[in-house]
């Protein structure tokens, strides 16, 4: 069994690092708020998460046999629709999630 010493100068060590990950961003936050990366990143950055995280929904979605991706589809479709109408993202996201939800229950080969 390790000794008390030990055991205290590990947790001070684990403590310092956390604080320090947690604390260093706020040292360069003046830095970041100013630079052209940091807006170019801001400004691009969700419509790139987002069109990674369709392909990715999207990689094992089988378009040769019934439904065809029909679900995947109207999930989408409902989601951006939504979107663009009301430029509200939680309302878009909730009723895409709902559609494909609804679709996946009464589609009947959509449970693969």
């Amino acid at each position: 069994m390790p000794s008390t010493g030990y055991i205290v100068s590990a947790l001070v060590i684990v403590a310092g690092i956390t604080f320090a990950l947690r604390a260093v961003p706020f040292a360069f936050l003046g830095r970041l708020r100013s630079s052209h990366v940091t807006a170019f990143l801001s400004q691009h950055m969700p419509a790139g998460i987002m069109v990674i995280l369709v392909i990715y929904l999207l990689r094992g979605v089988d378009v040769t046999t019934s439904p065809y991706g029909l679900t995947e589809a109207t999930g989408i479709a409902v989601t951006a629709g939504l979107y663009l109408w009301r430029r509200n993202v939680l309302l878009s996201i909730f009723a895409g999630t709902a559609a494909y939800v609804l679709l996946l229950h009464f589609l009947p080969a959509a449970h693969g």
